[in-house]
């Protein structure tokens, strides 16, 4: 449990870096860094800004769990932790446009890679700390601890600009107050340096290395042999990544352009699902150990498809309670249902010699086609119907692809008999491989 919360407290560090990125794209940046374009040309340019991360985190995931596979998964975290806080803290220093140009926009979109391509490195290796540390009937909850990192760093990041932009004038604000919540991941770095440097290395990967199994190149061998594997990966985030994206990035520009809602309202709605979203994430994935995180996810999708229209209805309503009440239904219940029990179901698609870069290549490729379009294809969609119903058409769309993709995973299966030495699987208190075969799915 130890190494669970040190994940949830690591991640939350990462995805507050990541996120206030995206909150500061749809609050500040258009007029910082994009001043020259219409409203709409600037939103889509910031929303593309966002997109770049996402392009990045494949790459990062590809290079991180290529050396968490080879040298241990710890070395690996403590370095993303440091490059996030990094490059978070150099955005907060940047000149804008007026002060330097062309150069703005330019250098913004380098750091969000440097971002992407550290949280590239970030979630897999969480996801497999903890879940290499749980007891076998726990993995999925073990491993929702660092899913509850996003909502967690959701409300920080939230909290952050709530802070700014309610206690600044616009003038100070667009001046130096922006960079406030950027800067004081100074702060953040030592205190993720701090609990990353606290934590053991995987028994998985000790005992990997105790057998002589670390793959040269584990790249090669995820991409030869477990194509499969990589491609549910890929595509069962697709659903949740859908309501997320909508809820913390798309819903905070629509509400205030198009619905006339206040800064502080729908920030207030964000910053209140994302704290709940902390507590149902673990609950539910506790059920989902019971159940089988295959079955429990397919119904999470089933939800959502029932779910996508109400959400939009209610945000629609242009009311204080409308958009709380599409806030609390977006979050902490049906991002909950898809997002909580994913991370253990992703990870056990995969061989411990292959799970750190399997886990992070699947989910952050997955992340670049079913996450990053979703703020400028939901702008898009508005612009063209004028309604958002078609975008509650996309939500159901994701969630019936994420249905089949999910039910095509193979169930529950036999391990394959290892040596059972001390500490190797099979032996009591020993979260054991999962071979090549998957194990607590179904």
């Amino acid at each position: 449990m130890k190494v669970a919360v040190a994940s949830f407290i690591g991640t939350t560090i990462e995805w507050y870096d990541y996120l206030v990125f995206g909150l500061a794209t749809v609050l500040v940046f258009n007029p910082l860094f994009f001043p020259t374009l219409d409203p709409l040309a600037g939103t889509l340019a910031g929303f593309a800004t966002l997109a770049v991360a996402f392009l990045a985190r494949p790459l990062g995931g590809l290079v991180f769990g290529h050396f968490g596979d080879r040298i241990g998964r710890k070395k690996m975290l403590v370095l993303s932790v440091v490059m996030m806080g990094l490059g978070t803290f150099a955005v907060g220093l940047l000149p804008t446009y007026e002060v330097i140009g062309i150069w703005a926009p330019v250098l913004l979109v380098a750091l969000r890679f440097v971002q992407g391509f550290a949280v590239g490195g970030e979630w897999g290796g969480a996801v497999v700390m903890s879940m290499e540390h749980a007891p076998e009937n726990r993995r999925t909850f073990y491993a929702s601890f660092s899913q509850c990192g996003v909502p967690a760093g959701t409300f920080l990041s939230t909290g952050a600009f709530f802070l700014v932009t309610t206690l600044l004038p616009e003038d100070q604000l667009l001046s130096w107050g922006w960079r406030l919540p950027f800067l004081s991941s100074a702060i953040l770095i030592v205190v993720g340096l701090y609990i990353r440097l606290r934590v053991t290395e995987s028994p998985a990967f000790l005992d990997v290395q105790k057998r002589g199994d670390v793959i040269r190149v584990p790249a090669k061998e995820l991409f030869v042999r477990h194509k499969k594997a990589l491609l549910i990966g890929m595509l069962c985030m697709f659903s949740a990544n859908t309501v997320f994206y909508l809820a913390s990035t798309f819903f905070v520009s629509y509400g205030q352009t198009d619905l006339k809602l206040s800064r502080p309202l729908v920030l207030t709605a964000l910053m209140t699902a994302s704290a709940l979203e902390v507590v149902t994430l673990p609950l539910f994935s506790v059920v989902a150990d019971r159940t089988g995180a295959k079955k429990f996810l397919v119904t999470g999708c089933a939800a959502l498809v029932v779910g996508a229209f109400p959400v939009f209805l209610l945000f629609d309503t242009g009311t204080a309670v409308g958009a709380f009440a599409a806030f609390l239904l977006a979050l902490p219940v049906l991002h909950a249902l898809v997002y909580g029990p994913v991370a253990g179901f992703i990870a056990q698609l995969f061989p411990s010699r292959v799970r750190y870069t399997g886990s992070s290549v699947a989910y952050h490729l997955g992340g670049a086609v079913t996450a990053a379009p979703v703020p400028i294809v939901a702008t898009l969609l508005l612009e063209k119907f004028g309604s958002s119903w078609a975008i509650g058409v996309y939500v159901i769309v994701a969630a019936l692809v994420c249905a089949l993709v999910i039910s095509w995973a193979p169930g529950p299966a036999r391990r394959p008999a290892v040596p059972a030495g001390p500490g190797e699987p099979g032996r009591p208190g020993h979260a054991p491989d999962a071979g090549t075969a998957v194990s607590g799915l179904g």
